[in-house]
């Protein structure tokens, strides 16, 4: 899912929706390292760019919602993976 500065607002609602969504999702399968539930609907967000970016990379188009929404859940989880990485490295818990 890639975010467009001309998107509508109604794009723009969706685009947050399933980043949101693939936050909270990606906070249930990368247990104890999730930043509770606002930080892990934000990291969906930013995980929906990223995934975006990705999917682009590797010539991925999403079909539809839902697979916009996996591309969103792959950023996040990807997200929170080099978040947790560098939490630990920094002695942090």
């Amino acid at each position: 899912m890639d975010y467009n500065p001309l998107m509508g607002l109604g794009e723009l609602i969706i685009f947050l929706l399933i980043g949101l969504a693939a936050g909270w999702a990606a906070g249930f399968i990368m247990k104890r390292s999730g930043f509770g539930l606002l930080g892990n609907l934000i990291v969906g967000v930013l995980g929906a760019l990223l995934g975006g970016f990705l999917a682009g990379l590797l010539q991925l188009k999403a079909l539809g919602p839902i697979g916009e929404f996996l591309i969103a859940l792959g950023g996040a989880i990807v997200l929170l993976f080099l978040l947790n990485i560098i939490n630990q490295s920094s002695g942090k818990k």
